[in-house]
Protein backbone atom coordinates (compact mmCIF):
# COMPACT_ATOMS: atom_id res chain seq x y z
CA UNK A 1 0.00 0.00 0.00
CA UNK A 2 1.37 3.40 -0.94
CA UNK A 3 2.18 5.87 1.78
CA UNK A 4 0.12 9.05 1.86
CA UNK A 5 1.66 11.94 0.03
CA UNK A 6 0.97 15.63 0.33
CA UNK A 7 -2.39 16.38 -1.20
CA UNK A 8 -2.72 19.63 -3.08
CA UNK A 9 -6.22 20.97 -2.88
CA UNK A 10 -6.50 21.13 -6.65
CA UNK A 11 -10.12 22.22 -6.51
CA UNK A 12 -10.70 25.24 -4.28
CA UNK A 13 -13.76 25.25 -2.02
CA UNK A 14 -16.97 25.92 -3.94
CA UNK A 15 -18.97 28.87 -2.63
CA UNK A 16 -22.60 28.61 -3.76
CA UNK A 17 -24.53 31.52 -5.28
CA UNK A 18 -28.13 32.19 -4.20
CA UNK A 19 -29.34 30.27 -7.27
CA UNK A 20 -27.01 27.38 -6.40
CA UNK A 21 -28.41 27.31 -2.86
CA UNK A 22 -32.00 27.09 -4.08
CA UNK A 23 -31.16 24.37 -6.60
CA UNK A 24 -29.18 22.47 -3.94
CA UNK A 25 -32.20 22.64 -1.58
CA UNK A 26 -34.49 21.14 -4.21
CA UNK A 27 -31.92 18.55 -5.33
CA UNK A 28 -31.18 17.56 -1.72
CA UNK A 29 -34.87 16.94 -0.99
CA UNK A 30 -35.34 14.95 -4.20
CA UNK A 31 -32.18 12.91 -3.64
CA UNK A 32 -33.16 12.09 -0.05
CA UNK A 33 -36.59 10.90 -1.17
CA UNK A 34 -35.13 8.79 -3.97
CA UNK A 35 -32.49 7.28 -1.68
CA UNK A 36 -35.21 6.27 0.79
CA UNK A 37 -37.37 4.72 -1.97
CA UNK A 38 -34.59 2.93 -3.84
CA UNK A 39 -32.27 1.70 -1.10
CA UNK A 40 -31.26 -1.44 -2.97
CA UNK A 41 -30.74 0.08 -6.40
CA UNK A 42 -27.34 1.55 -7.25
CA UNK A 43 -27.53 5.30 -7.90
CA UNK A 44 -26.84 6.80 -11.31
CA UNK A 45 -26.22 10.24 -12.72
CA UNK A 46 -28.17 11.13 -15.82
CA UNK A 47 -26.82 13.50 -18.45
CA UNK A 48 -28.71 14.89 -21.44
CA UNK A 49 -28.36 12.89 -24.62
CA UNK A 50 -25.81 13.92 -27.19
CA UNK A 51 -27.79 14.70 -30.29
CA UNK A 52 -31.01 12.66 -30.45
CA UNK A 53 -29.87 9.61 -28.50
CA UNK A 54 -30.84 8.36 -25.07
CA UNK A 55 -29.70 10.17 -21.91
CA UNK A 56 -26.31 8.98 -20.74
CA UNK A 57 -26.35 7.20 -17.38
CA UNK A 58 -23.28 7.01 -15.17
CA UNK A 59 -23.48 4.37 -12.42
CA UNK A 60 -22.20 5.44 -8.97
CA UNK A 61 -21.08 3.39 -5.99
CA UNK A 62 -23.77 3.20 -3.30
CA UNK A 63 -21.44 5.04 -0.88
CA UNK A 64 -21.43 8.12 -3.15
CA UNK A 65 -25.14 8.94 -2.76
CA UNK A 66 -25.04 9.97 0.94
CA UNK A 67 -21.89 12.01 0.26
CA UNK A 68 -23.59 13.84 -2.58
CA UNK A 69 -26.60 14.42 -0.31
CA UNK A 70 -24.31 15.96 2.34
CA UNK A 71 -22.63 18.19 -0.23
CA UNK A 72 -26.02 19.41 -1.47
CA UNK A 73 -27.22 20.06 2.09
CA UNK A 74 -24.13 22.18 2.83
CA UNK A 75 -24.47 24.10 -0.43
CA UNK A 76 -28.16 24.71 0.34
CA UNK A 77 -27.08 26.35 3.63
CA UNK A 78 -24.68 28.60 1.74
CA UNK A 79 -21.56 26.87 3.06
CA UNK A 80 -18.44 26.51 0.96
CA UNK A 81 -17.66 22.86 0.20
CA UNK A 82 -14.53 20.97 -0.72
CA UNK A 83 -13.75 17.26 -0.84
CA UNK A 84 -10.56 15.98 0.79
CA UNK A 85 -9.64 12.30 1.08
CA UNK A 86 -9.32 11.35 4.76
CA UNK A 87 -5.79 9.97 4.37
CA UNK A 88 -4.49 13.07 2.60
CA UNK A 89 -1.57 15.00 3.94
CA UNK A 90 -1.86 18.76 3.87
CA UNK A 91 0.68 21.53 3.68
CA UNK A 92 0.77 23.98 6.57
CA UNK A 93 -1.03 26.57 4.42
CA UNK A 94 -3.81 24.14 3.47
CA UNK A 95 -4.23 23.08 7.11
CA UNK A 96 -4.26 26.70 8.29
CA UNK A 97 -6.89 27.57 5.68
CA UNK A 98 -9.10 24.67 6.81
CA UNK A 99 -8.82 25.77 10.46
CA UNK A 100 -9.29 29.43 9.60
CA UNK A 101 -6.01 30.50 11.24
CA UNK A 102 -2.80 32.00 9.91
CA UNK A 103 -0.01 29.70 8.77
CA UNK A 104 2.41 31.07 11.43
CA UNK A 105 -0.18 30.34 14.14
CA UNK A 106 -0.61 26.80 12.83
CA UNK A 107 3.17 26.30 12.80
CA UNK A 108 3.28 27.38 16.46
CA UNK A 109 0.58 24.80 17.28
CA UNK A 110 2.62 22.14 15.47
CA UNK A 111 5.76 23.10 17.38
CA UNK A 112 3.76 22.88 20.64
CA UNK A 113 2.72 19.36 19.55
CA UNK A 114 -1.00 20.23 19.62
CA UNK A 115 -1.45 18.59 16.21
CA UNK A 116 0.52 15.54 15.02
CA UNK A 117 2.59 16.12 11.91
CA UNK A 118 5.70 14.91 10.15
CA UNK A 119 8.51 16.66 8.36
CA UNK A 120 9.41 16.01 4.76
CA UNK A 121 12.77 17.72 4.40
CA UNK A 122 12.14 21.22 5.74
CA UNK A 123 8.38 21.03 5.17
CA UNK A 124 5.69 19.94 7.61
CA UNK A 125 2.81 17.70 6.55
CA UNK A 126 -0.39 17.22 8.54
CA UNK A 127 -2.71 14.28 7.99
CA UNK A 128 -6.25 15.46 7.33
CA UNK A 129 -7.66 12.96 9.85
CA UNK A 130 -5.35 14.39 12.57
CA UNK A 131 -6.44 17.92 11.68
CA UNK A 132 -10.10 16.88 11.79
CA UNK A 133 -9.62 15.21 15.20
CA UNK A 134 -7.92 18.35 16.55
CA UNK A 135 -10.74 20.55 15.26
CA UNK A 136 -13.42 18.33 16.78
CA UNK A 137 -11.64 18.31 20.16
CA UNK A 138 -11.27 22.11 20.05
CA UNK A 139 -14.92 22.57 19.05
CA UNK A 140 -16.09 20.44 21.99
CA UNK A 141 -13.85 22.34 24.42
CA UNK A 142 -15.04 25.67 23.02
CA UNK A 143 -18.71 24.65 23.40
CA UNK A 144 -18.11 23.53 27.00
CA UNK A 145 -16.49 26.89 27.79
CA UNK A 146 -19.40 28.77 26.23
CA UNK A 147 -21.90 26.66 28.18
CA UNK A 148 -20.00 27.37 31.42
CA UNK A 149 -19.97 31.11 30.68
CA UNK A 150 -23.70 31.09 29.91
CA UNK A 151 -24.42 29.18 33.14
CA UNK A 152 -22.29 31.64 35.12
CA UNK A 153 -24.12 34.59 33.54
CA UNK A 154 -27.44 32.98 34.52
CA UNK A 155 -26.25 32.52 38.11
CA UNK A 156 -25.14 36.14 38.26
CA UNK A 157 -28.44 37.28 36.68
CA UNK A 158 -26.68 38.92 33.76
CA UNK A 159 -29.73 38.63 31.50
CA UNK A 160 -28.44 35.78 29.30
Amino acid sequence: MATPTAHRLSVPPVMPTADDQEMARESSRTLSELMAQHRRMPPQLSFPARGRGQPELVPLPAAAAPLIAQILAQLARGHAVTVIPVHSELTTQEAADLLGVSRPHLVQMLKAKKIPHRKVGAHRRIRFCDLKDFKMTEDVARQKALDALAAQAQELDQGY
